[in-house]
């Protein structure tokens, strides 16, 4: 499978499939999953960072037990729009996944400006969480705001129509 627009991943999914969003950290990946109707996001899990073959395999588990039909990864996009080195690395995980992991998955990327931020302020003034507390969460959280992102942007969007009619 390759790298596809958004718009275009939910008319590749597979029936009943979900979507896994990731935040994708230097020392952790949070996760975060779908409902089958493509509608919620809710926070998985965070997986520890190791070498990819090993991030592969736990995310290729994931898939397997969640029944993923997609992947959405965030793109940490800088606040002028530009794409810096952090989204070179999200591009070449997602161009690894599918090369050398061999995923066989639509994967797209969402602009996840601001998610971590926006997570860390909700678990700290609302939640009143503590500092160790939120370090446990936060990439998982991020994750779904992430995917929610997503997620909201495709339920306004038309589906996407292989044949291209309008």
């Amino acid at each position: 499978m390759t790298l596809v627009p958004l718009e275009a991943i939910s008319a590749r999914l597979e029936p009943r499939k979900r979507l896994l969003g990731l935040d994708l950290g230097e020392k952790t990946i949070g996760l975060a999953i779908s409902d089958r109707r493509l509608t919620v996001a809710s926070p998985l899990e965070t997986l520890r960072r190791a070498k990819f073959t090993k991030d592969a395999e736990a995310l290729a588990k994931v898939c397997a037990a969640q029944q993923v039909g997609g992947l959405v990864l965030g793109l940490p996009i800088n606040m002028d729009g530009s794409e810096g080195p952090r989204c070179q690395s999200v591009r070449q995980f997602a161009a690894n996944l599918i090369e050398i992991a061999g995923f066989d998955l639509p994967i797209a990327v969402w602009d996840e400006r601001l998610s971590t931020a926006a997570i860390q302020r909700l678990l700290t003034d609302e939640a009143d969480m503590s500092r160790k507390r939120r370090g446990e969460v936060v990439d998982k959280m991020a994750a779904a705001y992430i995917l929610q992102g997503a997620l909201d942007s495709l339920g306004r969007s038309p589906p996407a129509d292989d044949a291209g009619a309008p």
